[in-house]
């Protein structure tokens, strides 16, 4: 094809248009001479124009088509026509081809370097141009050139090297041999794969007659079913290697932990060993290091409950809790409030099992059991290391907690979590492990109880009409009628990998234990009037209706609000 070209300079074009100011030209000129961005990409972050405003503009300037990804299901195999290395660079992406032509989509369409490669590598075929965002074309990117097939391709491998001896020990690995290499490579498509979906865990579970590969992105386990079950053996024993485990022992679970560096982030995984009936299941944590300093900010929690929760945690003594399930957010928000506490005039000390992330200044101890460094053994010790803080990872028995109340009863501000369903029930819970209803009384300022929800896709968000009987499960939880609201979700594109959702925010609720006749059941040992006078508080607000807030604001789904809040029926299902 003919490159389209523009009349004038795309600065002039929208000046002329009066579509920006001349000083916002020559201030963007300015920024581009010291960045060496393009004009376009200053402009869109600098918040002068937004993205699409800018290219529907040039779409228009080049009587080229302007089209929405997220209205297209882009085939898989028809955009691998074109590698990912000249798609990425290119910002090109394949959406339709026949005999006589071939489709992209690009973010710049005045590049005529990039249109001319693009039409060396189309061949013979008529290239057809249409603009699209450049955020809609990396988002597919990531969902299109998954490592899929490249994982396949190193476990076919590996399969056909080791069938090759049909008494291979897995065991005599060494790292020098070929067989190690192609494990190697194996693993690291795996851990690309997974960041570049921006999963949060990696589950390898051999069954009988396969090997199940599962990530978990968003909260949700995506499975991919591998043939080569043989391999697992040596795709644990590599794991084990690395993290320094007993590669002899297969009888017992274990635990661990590497540093990977992948795609430019600094990998912290935490890796769980554990025997089932067809060989060894494997669970990966990943922790991004490279993500930078967690604060309460980057938890997403509303400012009011943000407020309340700066105040809680600078309180002189006291303990303050957050409970949730695992993957929940309890770390981001516990190590935001230690980022909130950090300064050279406090002492802190925590006791993890293990240290997820490392930060100046605080002294930190990982336990460690079979030393018997206990978390209430360190408990014990870092109390007479005068401390201002103490974070305890997890509060497990009896013991710890009993030492954790007495340490916030004397002077001491202690943080630490707890597994429990809700903030009602979490002092509750401390006293059924045995802690005394008085010294929980005295001693507990706060609890926070969380979760983390899925965020509807922007790029295919729609209005949703909510079954009538949804209706009445929202308006139980609001406790208000519900049928005037509108609702959201997403209907799956090439951007969500067709699930409607991407990307998580957190819910949360704040009991504060502020209110006298609160405190007094709880003294007394009345778990029943207890939760009734908490549940009665003003301004009290559950995991439930905080959920139901963002569905009202259009950004998680009803479905979302009913799994929160526990709500279950065969008429509703769970994507």
């Amino acid at each position: 094809m003919a490159a389209p070209k523009l009349k004038k300079r795309l600065g002039d074009l929208l000046v002329d248009e009066d579509i920006i100011t001349e000083v916002q030209l020559m201030s963007a000129l300015s920024a581009q001479k010291e960045t060496g961005r393009k004009l376009g990409t200053v402009l869109i972050e600098s918040g002068i124009i937004s993205e699409e405003q800018l290219l529907r503009f040039l779409a228009q300037q080049l009587n080229l088509p302007f089209l929405n990804i997220s209205d297209v299901q882009i085939d898989e195999k028809l955009a691998s026509e074109l590698s990912e290395v000249h798609a990425r660079r290119l910002r090109a992406i394949i959406l339709e081809s026949s005999d006589q032509h071939i489709t992209v989509g690009m973010s710049d369409p005045a590049d005529l370097a990039a249109i001319e490669q693009l039409d060396s590598l189309i061949g013979e075929k008529r290239l057809e141009i249409v603009v699209v965002r450049e955020s809609q074309i990396l988002a597919a990117f990531d969902g299109l050139y998954r490592r899929t097939k490249e994982i396949e391709q190193f476990a076919h491998q590996l399969q056909a090297e080791y069938e090759e001896s049909a008494d291979f020990d897995f065991a005599t690995i060494d790292g020098d041999g070929e067989g190690d290499t192609v494990v190697a490579k194996l693993l690291r498509s795996l851990f690309e794969d997974a960041v570049q979906v921006r999963a949060s865990d990696i589950h390898i579970e051999p069954d009988k007659n396969c090997l199940r590969i599962r990530t978990r992105v968003d909260g949700i386990l995506q499975e991919s079913i591998l043939g080569e079950v043989n391999i697992a053996p040596a795709l644990v024993l590599r794991l084990k290697l690395v993290a320094g485990l007993d590669i002899s022992e297969k009888r017992i679970p274990q635990d661990g932990r590497f540093h990977i560096k992948v795609k430019g982030h600094e990998i912290d995984v935490r890796i769980s060993t554990m025997p089932i009936q067809h060989g060894e299941s494997v669970v990966m944590r990943l922790l991004d290091q490279s993500a930078g300093l967690l604060t309460l900010e980057t938890t997403g929690m509303p400012a009011k409950i943000l407020a309340k929760v700066r105040k809680l945690v600078k309180s002189p003594n006291g303990m303050f809790l957050v409970t949730g399930p695992t993957g929940s957010g309890k770390t981001t928000t516990l190590y935001g409030c230690l980022s909130e506490l950090n300064t050279s005039s406090s002492k802190i000390i925590t006791v993890e099992d293990p240290v997820e992330y490392q930060l100046p200044r605080i002294n930190q101890v990982q336990i460690n059991t079979k030393i018997d460094l206990s978390f209430s053994r360190v408990l014990r010790t870092a109390l007479r290391q005068d401390p201002d803080v103490i974070m305890v990872g997890e509060i497990r028995d009896q013991e710890t907690a009993e030492i954790g109340l007495r340490a916030a009863l004397t002077g001491h501000m202690v943080l630490s979590t707890l597994h429990t369903n809700d903030a009602i029930s979490t002092a509750l819970r401390l006293i059924d492990m045995g802690a005394a209803p008085y010294l929980v009384a005295s001693s507990l300022r706060a609890v926070l109880a969380q979760r983390l929800i899925r965020r509807i896709c922007n790029a295919c968000k729609v209005e949703y009409k909510p079954e009538p009987q949804e209706i009445i499960w929202v308006s139980n939880i609001a406790k208000q009628d519900k049928n005037n609201v509108v609702f959201h979700h997403g209907k799956g594109c090439q951007t969500c990998n067709g699930t409607g959702y991407k990307g998580r925010i957190g819910v949360y609720e704040l009991l504060e234990m502020t209110n006298e006749d609160l405190i007094g059941a709880l003294r007394n040992g009345d778990t029943e009037l207890f939760s009734s006078i908490a549940k009665s508080m003003l301004g009290y607000q559950t995991l439930g209706q905080a959920t139901l807030e963002y569905a009202e604001q259009g950004i998680t789904t009803i479905k979302e609000v009913l799994r929160i809040s526990d709500v279950v029926s065969d008429t509703v299902t769970y994507n």
